[in-house]
């Protein structure tokens, strides 16, 4: 089965074209070797893709005939993605959390106060800000 189907058929990819994609940019490998999408893999191969800021190891063992279901993957492949990478994957999640989305606008007055509460406070250097000119 060729790479592209496979990928797409344990449910790592929405589409097969986001698959091809992925080979094109060189994100998938197999067993250590630059796969393109027409790319035949075979029980055993090792498959190794980045996606979602994280690098997945996969071991192939058996081929679908067709897309399977979620509870159905674990019988055609092992995830051998070690653990640190998913919770490196939760901590970008965390992290991202803190920052407002790109055209969300001015903050609200309680979104202010909340940022002022969250952030220190500036220090101004000695002598500016005590007495007003």
């Amino acid at each position: 089965m060729r790479i592209d189907k496979y990928l797409w058929c344990m449910r790592y990819y929405k589409t097969r074209n986001m698959v091809t994609e992925a080979c094109k940019k060189n994100h998938v490998t197999v067993n250590g070797l630059v796969a393109k999408p027409s790319k035949e893999v075979f029980p055993t191969d090792k498959i190794t893709f980045r996606k979602d800021q994280i690098t997945q190891i996969i071991t192939v063992l058996d081929i679908p005939e067709n897309r399977v279901g979620a509870k159905l993957v674990d019988i055609y492949r092992r995830n051998d993605t070690p653990a640190e990478a998913y919770q490196h994957l939760e901590l970008l999640k965390l992290s991202k959390e803190h920052y407002r989305k790109n055209g969300t606008g001015r903050p609200t007055k309680k979104d202010r106060r909340d940022i002022d509460e969250f952030l220190p406070s500036p220090t101004l250097p000695e002598g500016e800000g005590d007495e007003p000119s």
